[in-house]
Parts: structure tokens; C-alpha cells; sequence
């Protein structure tokens, strides 16, 4: 089975190209880590719990107020496990550049990111016993958490002017200052060096198919018509027969995952090499 990791940078279009991809005619199972990392912090969950252990105490409106319509009135949530988290709140704690805010986004990420990578891990293993030919996982800190070592190909949605970057988040979260919209950008490697890193993925062989940049600076309309490009050459190099018999020979599939992660393993360090510190900090 292959995996197509889809990332980006917020407000690059990531979400918009995994609908596409999600629903006919490609219809490819999708796995959302954003889902997923809401649901390692629901309350009641060891994330939930870990996360007002650490900030609770220095953020006074970490969970939203029991008068919220998801508390339901209740000062223990609507279910007795807790109120929900603040997410705006939590995102002005830990999104920026200042070496506090650095801080406490690895804390933040050292908490999230070992249930989601579970997560993920058991829907992948869900869609192989399915057969599907490929899935997709829709990470946004995809290099960041060190993921894509795990993906046969990734797709970077990207935009090659900043300025639309900026314009799509303001008018997607209107609540967010510009000062917030600008700290939650910055927060993230810039988009252009995820797409650097994609294309390095191809060095070897560029025509292995292991890296595709979208450049979504356009309509919806010339988005679709890249991503049927990029679907058309991942397509032909995943024959049908070859899904087929990694359902029905678990070694050889096992052999293969191994060998796929060990090269991309290699790729990344030698990538990271390369490309030197720059790279070196997207390492969290």
C-alpha cells in the first residue's frame, strides 16, 4: 500500500487538496492528524489531563468557561471529564518566535505527537486489511515530526507568494489579529523549504515518484489539475497486482515497509546534511 503524505503550511490549501483526493473520482481513504490530535486532547484522555497539568497553571483560560455551549453549564464539561480546551487561548501560548513560545510548543508537541503517530499506525494497518492501493495522511508538521520517513510519496501544497498565505488565514480564522496570524505563520519552516525538502526526495532518481510540489497560488480548478497530473504518474507506478500480493504475503509486505522506511530514513539525514541548519531546525 502506498502512503501519500500530504503537508504544507496553514492556509496553503493542504485541506483543500485531501478533499479532493478523499472524493471521487480518486476516493482514497484519508487520515487527518489535526483530527486525530483533537482527539488525543479530549477531555478525559492521558493528553487532555498532561496538557493543563503543564500549562493550567501559567494559563488562566486554557479550558473555556463553564457558561460555553460545549461545557453545557457544567464546571466539569458536559460529560464530568473535564472542560474542553481553549484552543485560541493554547495557540496564543504556543505559537511565535520568542524562545518561550519555542519552548512551549516542543512541550506541547511532545505531548500530542506520540498518540497521534499510534493513530495513525493503526488506521494505516486498518486500510491495508482493506487492500486499498494507497491512503492518504494528512500531516501538517509532517518533516517537523520526522513522519514522512514513513511515506512512499509526499505531496507539499505550497504558494510561491507570501502575501497569499497570509490573505487566505485572515480570511479563513477572521478572529486571529494580524499580529496572531503573522506568529502562527512564522511558528511553521516556510512553506518554500518543505517544498525544497519534497524535490530532494526525487535526487536520486527524478523520476522515482517519492516527491511532488502543488503550487496553489491559483483557483480550486488549477489545483485539481495538478493534483490529476501527480495522480496519473503516482498511479502508474503502483501496479494493482503489486497491492495484491502485499495483502496476501504479510512478510514481503513487512520486508518492503522496512526497506521503504530505511531508504527514506537515509534521504532525510542525508537531505538535512545538505541543506545544513537551516533544515537541521525543523528537527523537534
Amino acid at each position: 500500500m502506498r502512503v501519500i503524505g500530504i503537508t504544507g503550511s496553514i492556509a496553503t490549501g493542504k485541506s483543500t487538496c485531501s478533499a479532493i483526493l478523499s472524493s471521487p473520482p480518486y476516493s482514497l481513504p484519508l487520515i487527518d492528524a489535526d483530527l486525530l490530535a483533537r482527539k488525543a486532547v479530549e477531555p478525559g484522555t492521558w493528553g487532555y489531563r498532561r496538557i493543563v497539568a503543564t500549562f493550567g497553571p501559567t494559563t488562566p483560560d486554557l479550558l473555556l468557561p463553564a457558561t460555553d455551549a460545549q461545557c453545557g453549564g457544567r464546571e466539569d464539561g458536559p460529560d464530568g471529564k473535564g472542560r474542553p480546551l481553549n484552543r485560541p487561548a493554547l495557540g496564543r501560548r504556543v505559537f511565535g518566535t520568542s524562545e518561550e513560545r519555542v519552548r512551549d510548543r516542543k512541550k506541547l508537541n511532545a505531548i500530542v505527537h506520540p498518540a497521534v503517530r499510534f493513530y495513525i499506525a493503526r488506521a494505516m494497518l486498518y486500510y491495508w486489511l482493506l487492500g486499498y492501493w494507497a491512503v492518504l495522511a494528512d500531516v501538517p508538521l509532517l518533516f517537523e515530526s520526522g513522519l514522512d520517513i514513513f511515506c512512499s510519496t509526499v505531496v507539499v501544497v505550497a504558494v510561491s507568494d507570501p502575501k497569499i498565505q497570509m490573505q487566505r488565514l485572515r480570511e479563513r480564522d477572521p478572529f486571529l489579529s494580524a499580529e496572531d496570524a503573522e506568529n502562527r505563520v512564522k511558528s511553521q519552516v516556510d512553506v518554500r523549504e518543505k517544498a525544497a525538502r519534497c524535490e530532494s526526495r526525487n535526487k536520486a532518481n527524478k523520476n522515482a515518484g517519492k516527491g511532488y510540489v502543488l503550487y496553489n497560488d491559483g483557483s480550486r480548478e488549477d489545483l485539481q489539475l495538478q493534483i490529476a497530473e501527480v495522480m496519473r504518474d503516482i498511479r502508474a507506478k503502483s501496479p494493482r497486482w503489486w497491492t495484491w500480493l502485499l495483502v496476501l504475503a504479510p512478510p514481503l509486505t513487512a520486508a518492503a515497509a522496512a526497506w521503504e522506511v530505511l531508504r527514506n530514513w537515509y534521504l532525510r539525514r542525508q537531505t538535512i546534511r545538505e541543506r545544513g541548519e537551516e533544515l537541521g531546525k525543523t528537527r523537534m
